[in-house]
């Protein structure tokens, strides 16, 4: 397939997701007119610098443009003040000006730490987003969230701050563990559970094909980024329909925040737990029939994704401690908590209308 794009209208802020086979080797024909003195600072992590940073360079230094890198640790960990304050000390040593670019070469950690030091440097720099997980190509880099975590809950700490262009290659996932690849597809399936009930039946069909294939790969990614730009595009700061992209996400971070953000569970399979929590309490509130449920958590375990709180290996935090993560939540609102639930698959909406005596159940029942 040839590179495609998807254009994200914000107005004067709009930008195109370039998404296609070898991004990284033109990279520099991608950026070039965006890039002004022709200086660049890339900020990157150890893991992905090692497979992909030279290609990087190369491809900037064939248009004339300098690019020094910073590496930081890989894992959820660098999401945090003090790895925040690094990136934006060393971006300030490189006397990055607001003419120049910021680039965040990696997953969705890297994308959101280094667009948020991007928004602060300078009360605001040009950031561009090479996403180099399944994650954060069809969702962390578009919509502008940027941000760290706090030990009180999960990106907490944060701004909008929309790229200037972002670069999904699809031949970089293939450098991904299957673990990496399949916490990405938590994501994928989500677009489907939320609102697009067709698309969930096509990776139904054809999810175990995404890792081989990649041109349906490329296919899953394109759709799903069309799903977020429409949405962003209609609700940027999230005032509404933008929410209903949290959907397991309520669960999923507080149960990141259990896990204490470790390799015991990554975001991906936080969501894929939380999509399937999420139908099962609509199913027990009677919004949706049992069916819908069961259909989400089959999925996800043919996908080789965790489906319930018992899958996640380990002690854990009982369930009150959880519901006072959730309380948390970014989406709360007058101290209320709101639950992305469904009518069915593909029909996903907000709610504050939720008994605890049935999240509880919920709960409880996931534990197995």
């Amino acid at each position: 397939m040839s590179i495609e794009t998807v254009r994200v209208e914000l107005g004067d802020r709009s930008y195109d997701v370039r998404v296609g086979r070898g991004l990284i080797a033109r990279a520099g024909a991608e950026i070039v007119a965006l890039a002004g003195r022709r200086r660049v600072a890339i900020v990157t992590d150890r893991t992905v610098a090692s497979h992909h940073l030279a290609d990087l360079r190369a491809a900037l230094a064939a248009q004339g443009i300098d690019a020094p890198a910073l590496e930081l640790p890989p894992g959820e960990a660098t999401k945090c003040w003090a790895e925040l304050g690094h990136a934006t000390e060393w971006l300030i040593a490189q006397r990055i000006e607001r003419k120049d670019l910021v680039i965040a070469l990696g997953g969705g950690v890297i994308g959101d730490l280094a667009g948020f030091a991007a928004s602060v440097l300078r009360r605001g720099v040009r950031f561009v987003q090479i996403p180099t997980s399944l994650l954060a190509q069809v969702d962390s880099s578009v919509g502008g969230k940027t941000g760290i975590n706090s030990p009180q809950g999960k990106n907490l700490i944060g701004a909008f701050h929309q790229p200037a262009l972002v670069l999904a290659d699809i031949d970089v996932l293939g450098t991904l563990t299957p673990r990496d690849f399949r916490a990405g597809y938590g994501e994928v399936a989500k677009y489907g559970l939320l609102g697009d009930e067709n698309f969930f039946e096509w990776l139904e069909a054809n999810g175990l094909r995404l890792a081989s294939d990649p041109e349906a790969l490329q296919r899953a990614v394109r759709h799903s980024i069309q799903m977020k730009a429409g949405i962003v595009e209609r609700d940027e700061t999230e005032q509404g329909e933008r929410a209903l992209l949290n959907l397991g996400h309520t669960f999923g971070h507080a149960l990141e925040s259990a896990t204490g953000y470790s390799d015991r569970l990554l975001h991906g399979e936080g969501v894929a737990i939380g999509c399937t929590l999420a139908f099962e309490l609509s199913a027990r509130m009677g919004l949706c029939s049992q069916e819908s449920p069961s259909r989400v958590a089959a999925h996800f375990r043919a996908m080789g994704l965790p489906a319930c709180i018992g899958d996640i290996p380990g002690d854990l935090s009982d369930d009150e401690a959880l519901i006072a993560l959730m309380g948390q939540d970014k989406k709360v609102q007058d101290g209320k908590l709101r639950f992305i639930l469904a009518h069915g698959i593909g029909r996903a909406f907000v709610t504050d209308q939720v008994d605890l005596s049935d999240l509880r159940a919920v709960l409880a029942q996931s534990r197995g």
